[in-house]
């Protein structure tokens, strides 16, 4: 199927499964994942994904019912993924990092009717259903687990025997494989998760036609991502970021992806630069910043990266240059969201200012407007909006917050930020991380990505806080990297050095790491509660 803008696609029949399917038809032998276990073809992930969905039909979950995917990246997971939507019902893909809280709020949210989990998952799912029992009926039928422990096993059949527990090689055994449901461009496809930047987490719901739309604007023009090429990303399946790096671009042209299951530490990433040679890379700034900062970083003739790409939170262009510097390949950093789906806004090989999210791609328009909800002049911070067709529809049971981000054809970000004379657009922290000192808006990313200039600092985050007299000031919270040491009356001289001079930090804390997101956001707003704790 071949689509050339939205238009086209309405009134139209797209099952992006089966799409995905259509598209490698003559890749069947090739390798399509390589995870912690082994590889996964084209062909065996096709067989499965039609016994996955047939198998989840069989058992009684019907069309659109949600099916929550709580799953280390593995070959399991684009199975899970792809053979939902195959079926018409639709995954939910969650945080691997989370509480029983956490997952309880999901299961409830989202009425999951089974759950794909990782065995190591299993103790806090079963915490998390124990929560969902007191508050309301379960609506969990079954559990689907790619390798359970036995005693993981017992202790499910202990606490909720009620629900049936099986293998994921068993559940796809024998069904009667049917065809791909008759799903519409604009027929749900899956939910993602918030990161929890700015606190709870809201289910963002996607159609079937959103992720053909990432991979066609963004993938193909951008990244040129093509058959031969090996991907590998930090970000998780579960991510809209990881998402499309690992499974809709990668899949949309045929070429491998590498998946692993635990944390994305420099060692273990410096593992795969080596041993599976991937030529894409996708990480966020703070994985940059640890690579960079790392004894064990390999030597440019020791990986085969052609290119490498960043989201998350804007990239400092002292990263930038010093990873340019060493390994030869540019960072493309961008900007993206869980409500875009992918990055919207992005530098282009061989165009990249390092320090901004560079330019609109090719299918967005983007407008930066002030409170009165007008465009505001070049050169002025402002909200950003977005229009383009991989805008999710809506947060699930949540209309005040629809109405708040979705606004018509467009979509309210959430992110400050300023466009220049030559169309370059640079991130002035989040609505809630802007600070307004003495009468005058000062970006926390930019007092921070002047920090981390400084030699001895590996990372800071900075706030808001209310001094006696109840004015803002602006404070730092500063890691240091290893064996380094420098003073808070250097770091502010440091600062006030190199921008306006109100800007500089008037408290700074010296701290061993800041809270974040498993994609590496950092989460101001944490820091500002524990502020308020202390105050």
């Amino acid at each position: 199927m071949s689509l050339t803008n939205h238009q086209e696609f309405l009134g139209t029949q797209f099952n992006f499964a089966q799409f995905i399917h259509d598209t490698n038809l003559n890749r069947l032998n090739k390798v399509a994942y390589i995870d912690d276990h082994g590889s996964l073809t084209y062909g065996d992930l096709f067989d499965q994904m039609k016994k996955f969905g047939s198998a989840l039909l069989t058992s009684g979950i019907r069309r659109e019912e949600r099916v929550l995917l709580l799953m280390l990246d593995c070959n399991e997971w684009p199975i899970s993924f792809l053979g939902s939507m195959y079926a018409g019902i639709v995954p939910v893909a969650v945080n691997t990092l989370l509480t029983a809280q956490d997952y309880s709020f999901m299961l409830e949210n989202s009425r999951s009717q089974a759950v794909f989990v990782s065995d190591n998952l299993i103790p806090v799912l079963i915490e998390a259903l124990d929560i969902v029992k007191k508050n309301t009926q379960c609506e969990v039928r079954s559990i689907i687990v790619p390798r359970i422990e036995h005693q993981h096993l017992e202790m499910f059949q202990k606490s909720h025997p009620e629900i049936k527990v099986l293998n994921f090689s068993d559940f796809v055994a024998n069904p009667k494989i049917m065809e791909s449901a008759k799903t519409a461009p604009d027929d749900p496809g899956f939910w993602l998760y918030s990161s929890g930047s700015t606190g709870r987490p809201k289910g963002t719901v996607h159609t079937h036609a959103n992720p053909y739309w990432t991979a066609k604007l963004y993938a193909t023009p951008i990244l040129d991502i093509q058959e031969n090429d090996i991907c590998f990303s930090a970000a998780k399946l579960f991510f809209a970021y990881g998402l499309g790096n690992g499974l809709s671009f990668p899949l949309s042209v045929g070429a491998t992806t590498v998946l692993m299951g635990g944390r994305a530490t420099p060692n273990e990433v410096f593992k795969r630069f080596t041993e599976l040679k991937p030529t894409i890379f996708f990480g966020a700034p703070t994985g940059y910043s640890g690579m960079l900062a790392s004894s064990e970083l390999p030597a440019k003739n020791q990986v085969a990266l052609r290119m490498c790409s960043s989201a998350g939170e804007a990239l400092p262009k002292e990263i930038g240059e010093r990873w340019t510097n060493h390994f030869g390949c540019e960072i493309i950093d961008g900007l993206g969201s869980t409500e875009m789906l992918h990055i919207f806004l992005s530098n282009r090989p061989g165009d990249v200012k390092y320090g901004t999210s560079g330019k609109p791609v090719a299918g967005y328009e983007l407008e930066i407007r002030g409170e009165d909800g007008l465009p505001v002049p070049v050169g002025e911070i402002g909200d950003l909006y977005i229009k383009g067709p991989s805008s999710a529809t809506m947060y699930w049971n949540n209309r005040e917050k629809s109405r708040e981000t979705f606004q018509g054809g467009w979509t309210k970000s959430g992110d400050k930020y300023v466009k220049d004379e030559e169309g370059y657009y640079t991130y002035s922290g989040r609505n809630d991380d802007m600070l307004k000192i003495s009468g005058i808006y000062v970006s926390p990313f930019e007092v921070e990505g002047t920090l981390v200039q400084h030699p001895a600092v590996l990372e800071s985050a900075v706030i808001g806080v209310h001094d006696e007299t109840g004015l803002v000031k602006t404070k730092a919270f500063v890691v240091l990297k290893e064996n380094q040491q420098v003073s808070k009356e250097e770091l502010q001289a440091f600062v006030k050095d190199k921008l306006a001079p109100y800007k500089y930090p008037r408290i700074i804390d010296f701290v061993t790491e800041l809270p974040k997101t498993a994609t590496g956001k950092i989460q101001r707003f944490k820091l500002r509660d524990q502020e308020k704790a202390v105050s």
